[in-house]
């Protein structure tokens, strides 16, 4: 199992011992609407868990540098897959893609949350999530 640093932030995600991730949405207790990501207004709302495996419901590649802020990255900008993906009846979750080729996924394909390494602007090292073809891309 991999060592993994902290959540980038403990209302988002968590870890369990085995490595595996679980992304929490919230539930408002007014009116039962889930949203993602959580809100901080821990009184109106309530974490849950959202499920850890869905579809990929849209995708594109950002091929270029976005503008500086809000991205933070490297100099040396790489192209990466980003996606919509449906976590069961839940919500629709954007993030980062990973497992595949830039041209490997497809709409419907099944994907399953994933942890992956973040690293800030200053150094240091936490942990976010993305989302991974639960079979390999043909």
């Amino acid at each position: 199992m991999p060592d993994w640093p902290p959540p980038v932030d403990d209302r988002l995600l968590s870890l369990d011992a085995s490595g595996a991730i679980t992304l929490y949405a919230a539930r408002d207790r007014e009116s039962g609407r889930l949203v993602y990501p959580p809100p901080t207004d821990d009184d109106r709302f309530q974490l849950e868990p959202l499920p850890r495996d869905g579809t990929l419901w849209s995708w594109t590649v950002q091929r270029f540098r976005p503008k500086s802020p809000p991205y933070a990255g490297p100099e040396a900008f790489e192209p990466y897959a980003v996606g919509y993906v449906a976590l069961g009846d839940a919500l629709i979750v954007e993030g980062r893609l990973t497992g595949a080729a830039l041209d490997g996924y497809r709409i419907g394909m099944r994907m399953m949350v994933t942890a992956q390494r973040f690293e800030r602007s200053d150094g240091g090292v936490q942990t976010t999530f993305a989302f991974a073809p639960t079979e390999p891309s043909a």
